[in-house]
């Protein structure tokens, strides 16, 4: 699994088989939860839907297994990660966004937001004295 050793496992190795898009479009929609791999998909197909037909093909021939398809966990990936969100908040906090808005791009509550930006605001060098 060359070149793709930053994401997890699984999705390294859907990446090496349809292409990084594909596996990154299936952690988007689908990460987090369990799904069934078939051993062949139909147009209608949620596989097919969400990376394309050709993808979703070798998707289904790498993980065929005999006569039956395969359940697996798919990872959040990189854009689900609790640091890609705090990265995107702070960015956004950062860009004097409303809260609001930085809640409903990243899925925090208002108050969530509300305490990362007095957090950030609090931030000091460490190689800065107290004057009090």
């Amino acid at each position: 699994m060359t070149g793709y050793g930053w994401l997890p496992s699984i999705l390294a190795e859907i990446a090496e088989t349809a292409g990084l898009e594909a596996a990154l479009k299936l952690a988007a929609e689908r990460g987090g939860t369990e799904v069934y791999i078939p051993a062949a998909c139909s147009d209608d197909h949620w596989l097919a839907a969400c990376v394309g037909r050709e993808a979703a093909d070798r998707i289904c021939r790498h993980f065929a297994s005999g006569h039956g398809g395969i359940s697996l966990r798919l990872p959040l990936g990189p854009q689900g990660s609790i640091a890609e969100m705090r990265r995107i908040a702070d960015r956004m906090i950062a860009e004097g966004r409303p809260t609001s808005e930085i809640a409903r791009a990243v899925g925090y509550t208002s108050r969530t937001v509300e305490r990362r930006r007095a957090r950030l605001r609090s931030r000091h060098d460490p190689r800065q004295g107290s004057l009090f």
